[in-house]
């Protein structure tokens, strides 16, 4: 943020008294990333729905979900770690302290 109180990065986000939502500005090679990450556990859903479909043993299921979710959380936490290298760097270095307490929020809901 400058002087005037407008962010370097009109696309990272915009003054919540705008009114308008507030915005990334990821790489493309994140955001590839992120996306096949979220290709691949939508693959794996799809499986899951089919395994059930089937009447797979429970047990098996079971499996293939944990390993969805954690494909999930491994999305969070690559998603958290830029966030935190950008969005809440940039903040903290405009004097916006108070990002801290919004990001403290999100990982206490990632950890439940």
């Amino acid at each position: 943020m400058d002087e005037a109180g407008n962010f370097s990065c009109p696309d990272c986000r915009v003054p919540e008294d705008d009114g308008e939502k507030r915005k990334s500005h990821h790489s493309e090679k994140t955001i590839n990333e992120l996306s096949a990450r979220l290709n691949r556990i939508e693959g794996q859903i799809r499986g899951i729905r089919g395994m059930i479909e089937r009447h797979v043993y429970c047990d098996d299921v079971l499996n293939q979900i944990a390993a969805a979710q954690s494909a999930l959380y491994g999305v969070a936490k690559l998603l958290l770690e830029k966030h935190m290298k950008s969005c809440i760097k940039e903040q903290l270095a405009a004097g916006r302290e108070e990002v801290i307490d919004e990001v403290l929020k999100t990982v206490f809901k990632l950890m439940r």
